[in-house]
């Protein structure tokens, strides 16, 4: 049913407002259905409706981007005024939506070697928010972390990384540092991972 819907976007996508395409983006990308051709059909309309986007769609749009891995310049690029636009609404971003924009910045580092041109403050902001998301150990990890301190692995637990990602658990093996994410059923749909477990998965 997915793909349907992905043709079906993509043939009327001249009639999306900035809303609407900001809540498709993020639809699909959470649902971890990262369609390459819809993204890069969806590109040019979805920069043409920048300007009218609120806050919380230019989150929802870096965020499903980064995840579908899809860049393009219409959007993204040096004459796109993406930057320009959360620039001039820093301020509205909830700390949610300045997380989304931190993996955003982590996944255009990963693309140019180099952080967007955000503001520093957006861009340390972003990184506060998103180190200081709450969490909660599952038994499923509760129950690898004991199978492991049975078998002797030294070990830690929710390990933060320098871009704010948090590993559930790291051992020592054979000298080396191994992280170890405990993915149980609420990260996938289905046998798919989910959006946010993808990110994860590539940016840790």
């Amino acid at each position: 049913a997915i793909p349907s819907y992905a043709k079906a976007s993509m043939k009327c996508k001249e009639n999306f407002t900035s809303q609407g395409v900001s809540n498709l983006l993020w639809a699909f990308a959470n649902a971890g259905h990262v369609d390459s051709d819809l993204f890069s059909s969806l590109a040019p309309v979805t920069s043409s409706l920048l300007e009218e986007c609120n806050s919380q769609a230019l989150a929802n749009i870096a965020w499903a981007y980064a995840v579908s891995n899809v860049d393009d310049d219409s959007l993204f690029g040096k004459n796109s005024p993406f930057v320009a636009v959360c620039t001039e609404k820093a301020n509205d971003f909830t700390s949610g939506g300045v997380s989304q924009l931190h993996q955003w910045n982590i996944w255009r580092k990963e693309l140019t070697g180099a952080p967007s041109d955000l503001p520093p403050s957006v861009q340390q902001r972003g990184l506060q928010a998103f180190m200081s998301k709450g969490f909660q150990k599952s038994a499923l990890q509760e129950n690898v972390v004991s199978e492991l301190s049975y078998l002797g692995f030294p070990l830690q637990q929710e390990v933060v990384t320098p871009n704010g990602y948090r590993l559930d658990i790291i051992v020592e093996l054979d000298g080396k540092r191994v992280g170890i994410e405990v993915d149980g059923p609420s990260h996938f749909a289905g046998r798919d991972p989910m959006g946010s477990t993808i990110l994860k998965r590539r940016q840790v």
